[in-house]
């Protein structure tokens, strides 16, 4: 099967764009590896920036000729400013509300998957479901347990995850480009 110019072009320039993702991937996984806090308070500051910047639109929308609800809309308005401040000044408050946000969250798909699991007769892969949802449910109760300390290990072990994938499209993208090559050099064979 043969390539013509234009998708041999492709893959010649697929590559690069690969090896980059790889790259930048790879970068922020070391960041938030070896600088959890410092990621999560970056990610804490944006949460607080969106909920002020949100509360704004709101208020803004009070004063709009159109607007049915304008005293809900003020008073929720005020309500995201206020939190939003909340969190920009106190960090470690953010942090915490991302832990307990995930946790309950993997606490109600813990439970949501036993649930599932015993509550349809035997069928397949009905052990995974009890395993995932034992497993949710107990991480859960950990994060909720202790937010701050587990949202650190979360981004350590993302990170982590961020370092291999980056490892693995910098790799992918020298083997396109490999290839590529191996499809220049027949093309040019095959025409000459």
């Amino acid at each position: 099967m043969q390539l013509d110019e234009a998708g041999t072009e492709a893959a010649v320039n697929s590559w690069q764009a690969t090896v980059v993702l790889g790259v930048i991937t790879l970068t922020l996984g070391l960041i938030v590896t070896f600088y959890p806090s410092g990621t999560l308070n970056v990610i804490s500051v944006l949460f607080g920036l969106l909920l002020l910047v949100s509360g704004l639109f709101h208020l803004i929308r009070v004063f709009g000729g159109n607007e049915a609800h304008r005293v809900w809309m003020g008073i929720s308005g005020l309500l995201l400013i206020v939190i939003g401040v909340v969190l920009l000044r106190h960090l470690h408050v953010t942090v915490a509300l991302i832990g307990l946000i995930i946790g309950i969250t993997w606490i109600v798909q813990g439970v949501t998957a036993l649930i599932v699991s015993f509550a349809g007769g035997a069928r397949e892969g009905r052990g995974w479901w009890i395993f995932f949802g034992i497993f949710s449910l107990v991480g859960g109760i950990v994060i909720t347990a202790l937010p701050t300390e587990s949202v650190k290990v979360l981004a350590v072990l993302v990170g982590i995850w961020f370092i291999f994938q980056g490892l693995f499209e910098i790799v992918g993208g020298l083997r396109i480009r490999q290839a590529a090559r191996r499809l220049q050099s027949t093309d040019t064979t095959v025409t000459a």
